[in-house]
């Protein structure tokens, strides 16, 4: 098997500050944040950016440069920039900091989905919110349709390839994996691909494990295991860390962070991304499973290098 590729999702747009009070906020927080991931063992740090004041998420792109450029100077680390946005953005609202940065990595959504974390507002009381928005943010994902239209997988195909950014193909759901396919055919996805399952949100597939082998039997059958490279995401605990252990086991990677689970234990919050990082690099040696560091990973997945980005 290749070497673990680790991927640290260290802030998100939809884990709420008043989830942990460990989430970082700032740009200079998010720096030190991945910093702290990459020295335990992640190759790649996933960028989300929030508004420094407010620490509700923002897609400027002077904030994500701020951000890449911190982790750029103190850390070898892939930064693998967001496209999600927000749920007001437009297709070419949210893809435009590939060619305000064109970064190394930048995440492209296979499909549309229904996306909510409207249950969230069922664990707390009006009083309990750290920030006045936070309440009305997640409660107005119950209408939240993510929209990746294929007009707008089609724009995104176009903007990465004119900065000579690697897609992380983000698939929710087995029908992502046959919008990707036909474009493949169509010569606008080009292989090798780099992909990440994502389970457990809300409106996309669950986290069991046989979802996780059928997605990556199906990608077999439709690519061939030599095109492609995997990652997998599982939400929430214990599924970060079940899920991470299959594809472990699997030959895939695995992607850890705020993002994604806030806990490093049964109702223990973890202090840091690293912490998740830490305990993921742990299961790996003991599987025998080496980890990658961010050369290593860079070859694996044929990136352009930290010096050819705009940051």
């Amino acid at each position: 098997m290749e070497k673990l590729i680790i991927t640290a999702a260290l802030t998100g747009n939809i884990t709420l500050p008043t989830q942990t009070p460990y989430l970082p906020l700032t740009p200079e927080q998010i720096a030190d944040e991945a910093v702290r991931a990459a020295n335990a063992g992640a190759a790649s740090i996933h960028v989300h950016g929030r508004d420094p004041k407010t620490g509700r998420p923002t897609t400027d792109p002077e904030v994500y440069r701020e951000i890449a450029t911190r982790i750029k100077e103190r850390t070898d680390a892939i930064v693998c920039i967001t496209t999600g946005g927000t749920m007001y953005m437009t297709a070419e609202e949210r893809v435009r900091v590939v060619p305000a940065l064109k970064p190394e990595v930048a995440t492209f959504n296979m499909g549309s989905i229904n996306f909510s974390i409207h249950p969230i507002t069922e664990r707390y009381k009006d009083e309990d919110y750290k920030y006045p928005w936070e309440k009305e943010f997640a409660e107005s994902t119950r209408e939240f349709i993510f929209r990746n239209t294929f007009a707008d997988i089609e724009h995104f195909c176009k903007t990465m390839q004119e900065n000579d950014t690697k897609p992380e193909h983000e698939v929710y759901d087995v029908g992502h994996l046959y919008n990707m396919n036909y474009y493949v055919r169509k010569g606008l996805i080009r292989l090798p691909m780099w992909m990440q399952f994502v389970t457990g949100i809300l409106g996309g597939i669950g986290s069991d494990l046989e979802n996780i082998m059928f997605m990556k039997q199906t990608a077999d059958r439709l690519f061939g295991a030599k095109n492609f490279q995997w990652s997998v995401i599982g939400c929430g605990y214990p599924a970060e860390f079940n899920v991470a252990t299959l594809s472990i086991m699997m030959g895939g990677h695995a992607r850890v962070g705020f993002e994604d689970n806030i806990f490093i234990e049964k109702g223990v919050l973890a202090k840091s991304n690293a912490e998740l990082v830490e305990k993921v690099v742990r299961i790996a040696k003991e599987l025998g499973r080496d980890i990658a560091t961010p050369d290593e990973a860079r070859s694996i997945l044929g990136l352009k290098g930290k010096d050819k980005v705009n940051y």
